[in-house]
């Protein structure tokens, strides 16, 4: 693929250090697909402003994804998964950059070393170009990207999301996906299609042949955290809540903890499962993502609780059965300083208030919430409008995902508990404002969406016994 030419050990310059990276790939069920070997450059070696400049390159949000599989289902649109063999080798240095490499280990000769043609792994500006070069392949194949998310392509009779090297394609008919894989072959990329999006960055879409609905499951991953949580071992019963009733505080002056595993990289995975398809463990997560630094025991047994309900729960996955009605539902919640009381008083995150919200298209999850409140609110009242307001700004940036749909076509409701908060919010012009800066410019910001974008509040009402 011509990456580089062998040359004389440049005088002055910056050579960089080469390594190998050694990798499992596995299916979504956890099984080995295959085994990767991969050439690598010591990125953490190059200099800025000599060997780089610019670095972002962006990936498709999965929020982006879970809208496409809902109209998947919706429009029984045709799937295809593509995967770019060695995606990062196909774009060019930069005219003008001079990077020179160590030869690999097995490889190198006395006084030689590598002077890239092309961007290999570990290259700071690597994801940056291959996206630059992938984008470019498809305008020259008539896929126009989305002027809201730049990984979303959209063509006459194909749309396509990338995450970096992996792409999934739709259509109505499955020939169209083809035919524009051919075009992107023939381009020069290296693309290999498998038969339909079965599995996609670890997540397994499962479609009901007879009802049609599709459920995205992550088993592999949560086989994973048992098997480092040490659960399979003995007669570890499964627990039907993911947390105990009381909050999850800091406590200081608590046990140690044992470290029988790795604190951060559980969470580092049950983050990423709570953010995929488990938004019922979402808030028991971020309670415990708070104390990745300084772990105590109760927090390990905190991660071990999660652990026993997901091995009761393992075959369980995010259903999407959308229904016909193009409409967006956002529920935003707040509680009010909820671990005031149970956390230290000298502590301040103790009186934050918690902002949890879960936002539907067509009664299917897209995205989903659970964190503290930047803001110190005086009122439960104050506590839901941040809550409102933070759910409105993702509603408002989670659901533009660069379709081309008209503005009338979907309706969006926030469903909202508090009386106060629904008259402070929904009163233009104002009888009243709240009493602080921060809350004032929220509120109306709030305000003027609702009018701007037609957006219908409605009181969400308790159930009683």
């Amino acid at each position: 693929m011509g990456v580089w030419e062998v040359v004389d050990h440049p005088e002055g310059a910056n050579v960089i250090d080469s390594t190998w990276a050694f990798r499992i790939k596995r299916f979504p069920d956890g099984l080995i697909k295959k085994f990767k070997a991969r050439f690598c450059v010591r990125g953490d070696q190059q200099v800025h402003g000599i060997d780089f400049f610019e670095t972002y390159a962006p990936v498709v949000q999965w929020t982006t994804v879970r809208l496409m599989l809902i109209l998947e289902v919706l429009l029984k649109l045709k799937s295809k998964q593509g995967d770019i063999t060695a995606a990062f080798v196909h774009a060019d240095i930069e005219e003008g950059q001079n990077i020179y490499v160590e030869m690999p280990r097995g490889f190198r000769k006395q006084g030689k070393v590598l002077k890239l043609k092309k961007t290999l792994y570990g290259l700071r500006q690597s994801p940056r170009a291959f996206w630059l070069y992938l984008t470019e392949k498809m305008n020259l194949c008539g896929m126009e990207q989305s002027t809201l998310n730049p990984c979303l392509f959209i063509g006459e009779k194909v749309i396509c999301i990338c995450y970096v090297d992996d792409l999934i394609f739709w259509a109505i008919d499955e020939d169209d996906v083809d035919a524009l894989a051919d075009q992107l072959i023939a381009a020069g990329v290296s693309l290999e299609q498998e038969s339909d999006a079965a599995g996609f960055l670890g997540v397994r879409m499962e479609i009901d042949p007879k009802t049609g609905l599709m459920e995205m499951k992550q088993t592999g991953l949560i086989d994973r955290v048992i098997e480092t949580l040490g659960l399979y071992i003995g007669t570890t019963s499964g627990k039907f809540t993911p947390a105990e009733a009381k909050p999850l505080v800091k406590d200081a002056n608590g046990e140690p903890a044992l470290g029988e595993f790795s604190y951060i990289s559980v969470v580092g995975m049950l983050l990423y499962l709570a953010g995929h398809t488990r938004p019922d463990i979402a808030y028991a997560v971020n309670c415990c993502a708070r104390y990745m630094f300084c772990p105590k025991r109760s927090h390990e047994l905190a991660l071990k609780r999660i652990g026993r309900y997901l091995k009761a729960t393992r075959d369980c996955g995010l259903v999407l059965n959308p229904s016909k009605l193009s409409k967006v539902d956002c529920y935003p919640d707040a509680d009010f300083a909820g671990l005031y009381g149970h956390e230290n008083s000298s502590d301040r995150s103790c009186v934050k208030s918690r902002t949890g919200f879960v936002i539907t298209v067509a009664n299917c999850p897209v995205l989903w919430q659970s964190k503290l409140q930047t803001e110190t609110a005086l009122s439960t009242m104050e506590a839901e409008i941040v809550a409102l307001a933070n759910s409105d700004m993702v509603t408002l940036l989670g659901t533009k995902v660069g379709l081309p749909l008209k503005e009338t076509t979907m309706n969006v409701s926030i469903h909202e508990d508090n009386a106060g908060a629904l008259i402070l919010a929904e009163t233009l012009p104002p009888q009243f404002t709240p009493r602080s800066k921060h809350y004032a410019i929220k509120t109306i910001w709030f305000r003027e969406q609702i009018v701007k974008r037609k957006i219908k509040l409605v009181q969400t009402l308790h159930l009683t016994k």
